[in-house]
């Protein structure tokens, strides 16, 4: 009986290792073996930020982040078939990718020492400088100084608002403002559109990008007061992915795609563009 027992126990110890072997993606260990093995990759992209990550009434998505995430992957060796994009929120993409939902994120995700513990970062693959979308007829928001006694919106997960009211901007200013909560930047440009707020803040690129949307309603103030290095988020300790797509960042650059594809989104905002690729921060 004693032996009978512990055979059943070995049996059903087998059964709980092979399932866990199945639910990590046939045994791959990095997102760079499983690029290779499946020739398939999950990638967290916005889908409420015009010329970056936006869904189409179609279902497909566009920006200048989505084809950076299609270029990786392709490097990766994983094509455009074998890419599923999933809708990454400010407020989830630590956990989208502790979870295992996605396999990477590519959705204006800043580098900062804060997220650092939770993600390892590959990158910057670009150098965004945040700034303020303000109404059009709006001439009083002309620096950081000046955001003082305006309301400003909060988005959920976002960091932006710490740079203006918490001081972690380039000339260590606490400026005292309104913070007025939103679930995102579509509700922020809705609260800004009717005095809700006056201030919708964000990184340079998302701001042109919803410009380009609105047209004469809104302008970006052309105040930037922050250095927004854009990190391709990847689990925690995948330094082998993280190191392989450092290497691609820089390929993007080299090969003129990355200009291309800014040219693309860009054009037309008023955005100053950068020009030159980021130095990498190498991987943790």
């Amino acid at each position: 009986m004693q032996i009978r027992r512990v055979g059943v126990a070995l049996a059903a110890a087998g059964a709980m290792i092979a399932g866990l072997t199945a639910c990590g993606g046939g045994g791959a260990t990095t997102v760079l073996q499983k690029a290779k093995d499946e020739k398939k990759l999950v990638i967290g992209v916005k889908y409420d930020q015009p010329g970056l990550g936006l869904k189409k009434p179609d279902g497909t998505v566009e920006g200048f982040d989505v084809d950076v995430a299609k270029y990786i992957a392709g490097k990766l060796g994983v094509p455009e078939s074998g890419i599923e994009f999933k809708e990454a929120r400010s407020a989830n993409r630590e956990s989208f990718l502790k979870q295992g939902q996605v396999d990477m994120v590519i959705a204006t995700y800043s580098i900062t020492e804060a997220r650092k513990p939770q993600v390892t970062f590959s990158g910057p693959y670009y150098l965004a400088h945040q700034d303020s979308l303000i109404r059009a007829d709006d001439s009083s928001i002309t620096s950081l100084e000046t955001l003082k006694g305006k309301k400003v919106c909060q988005v959920s997960g976002s960091n932006s608002w710490k740079n203006i009211t918490e001081g972690t901007n380039k000339q260590n200013l606490k400026v005292e403002a309104t913070l007025v909560p939103a679930g995102g930047y579509d509700e922020c440009i809705a609260k800004l559109k009717s005095s809700a707020v006056d201030v919708v803040t964000t990184d340079d690129t998302i701001l042109a990008g919803f410009a380009k949307r609105e047209g004469a309603s809104v302008k970006v103030a052309g105040a930037p007061f922050t250095d927004e290095k854009y990190g391709v988020g990847l689990k925690k300790g995948d330094l082998e992915t993280c190191n392989e797509i450092n290497k691609i960042i820089g390929q993007m650059w080299s090969d003129g795609t990355a200009a291309k594809l800014l040219a693309k989104h860009f054009d037309g905002t008023g955005l100053k563009m950068e020009t030159a690729a980021p130095p990498a921060e190498g991987c943790a």
